[in-house]
């Protein structure tokens, strides 16, 4: 990331809260205004959600360098927040004139692809290969401005990997946890042995890590579900139920507990795409202990990204592609990579000095330009996502979280999962 630590919560703005940087003296919410203002002022409105490194400084460069312009953000606290503004208001009213869409549900978001503004060709080519796929639709319209990707490592507490007699320098952690799930499980079972805590923050995102090395976990191109039917996903959820929770402080991720235990050592170590930093760092800014090992369990995986889109009937769509375009561009995904370590989905931003050489000092000086550079280079799988992708995997969480929480054990709680799946 960078030699500047990042030291805001990603998750502590609640849902689409008028903290929402409101700029340069313009006032409202999340919906569109009149394109005409005084002067010919223009108001934009952009919503995203945790933190895409979008902050009032680098908003006001684009406003300075466009004086028609003003930006409203709003932020919603999570996903799901956004996710569901989204799909109530799309091709309706009430959106913003930028709207950000998470990599999980895009492929839902694709099925409305008509209702969506496509990117100029001047951007097309811009993002790595894989990422512009996922937003070109069957007529070849491209409608997603790609912003972060999320190779992972393992980001861990030395200090309480020391105490509990476990290797703790970065290099000594990425060997030990140079192997399959078991093998990371394996150093898990040690520190809770050790110290009769968990090691990891959350089953839940273990569950995630392993989902997102499968290639088709929940369904096919040709429409087959195989959520219920996947050898892959099937050993996935018992082997997060049966060495995953015992190991896990939490079932999910982002109640404010799990915020709070990031400073309290409830938890030593968790998954760890880049954009996680900001969340750590600005969860726990006077722990000291904290580094990451360059590596991850099975190889490589990609956890996370978004893009952002332009609703087709929004009242500013010219200017809303403009700034889309401004935002994803490979000078601001090196920005906002030094703001909150969303590593740029942008090709040439990937190769830019300030992200090759960067460091982030809350990580004890981490390479994090080169550890996650090294991380995308090990990503061999892109899972395939459906429309029903988001539905099929919260589906599947919840039922960790029934076996987490003791409501029900594992094979009934997958019982349960397949009968949802059915009834879907």
């Amino acid at each position: 990331m960078n030699a500047r630590a990042f030291r805001r919560s990603a998750v502590a703005i609640a849902a689409f809260s008028a903290s929402a940087i409101v700029l340069a003296g313009c006032a409202g919410g999340g919906d569109n205004n009149d394109a005409g203002g005084e002067d010919g002022e223009i108001t934009l409105t952009l919503a995203t959600f945790n933190d895409f490194g979008y902050d009032d400084e680098l908003l006001q460069e684009y406003m300075d360098e466009n004086p028609n312009i003003k930006i409203v953000h709003n932020k919603a606290a999570i996903t799901d927040d956004a996710r569901a503004n989204f799909f109530s208001k799309l091709g309706k009213e009430g959106l913003a004139d930028i709207e950000a869409v998470e990599v999980d549900w895009f492929a839902e978001a694709m099925q409305y692809s008509d209702l969506l503004a496509e990117v100029p060709d001047s951007a097309k080519g811009r993002w790595v290969e894989w990422k512009e796929e996922a937003a070109t639709d069957a007529d070849g319209r491209l409608v997603g401005f790609g912003t972060d990707i999320g190779p992972q490592a393992v980001c861990y507490r030395a200090d309480l990997f020391s105490a509990a007699g476990l290797p703790s320098t970065p290099e000594d952690v990425a060997a030990a946890i140079d192997g399959d799930w078991d093998t990371f499980f394996d150093l898990a079972d040690q520190y809770r042995t050790a110290t009769g805590k968990p090691m990891i923050d959350s089953a839940n995102s273990t569950f995630q890590g392993i989902v997102n090395q499968i290639e088709f976990p929940y369904d096919e191109p040709d429409g087959t579900v195989v959520a219920t039917t996947n050898p892959e996903i099937e050993a996935a959820y018992n082997l997060v139920v049966e060495r995953g929770i015992p190991n896990s402080a939490y079932s999910g991720q982002w109640s404010d507990d799990w915020n709070a235990s990031m400073a309290n050592g409830e938890f030593a170590a968790m998954l760890c795409p880049p954009w996680m930093l900001g969340i750590i760092s600005g969860n726990a800014p006077e722990v000291t202990g904290w580094e990451i090992a360059n590596a991850f369990p099975n190889g490589g995986g990609n956890w996370g990204g978004s893009y952002l889109t332009v609703p087709a009937n929004g009242k500013n769509v010219d200017e809303a592609l403009k700034l889309a375009d401004w935002l994803t561009a490979p000078e601001q995904q090196e920005k906002t990579f030094v703001n909150v370590g969303a590593f740029p989905s942008a090709v040439d931003a990937q190769s830019a000095p300030s992200i090759v050489d960067a460091t982030n000092e809350f990580f004890n000086n981490a390479p994090t330009g080169q550890i996650f550079a090294e991380r995308s280079e090990a990503i061999e799988v892109t899972p395939f996502k459906s429309a029903d992708y988001f539905k099929y995997n919260t589906a599947l969480q919840d039922a960790i979280t029934r076996v987490f929480d003791g409501v029900e054990d594992a094979e009934t709680s997958w019982n349960t999962f397949v009968a949802e799946v059915e009834a879907f």
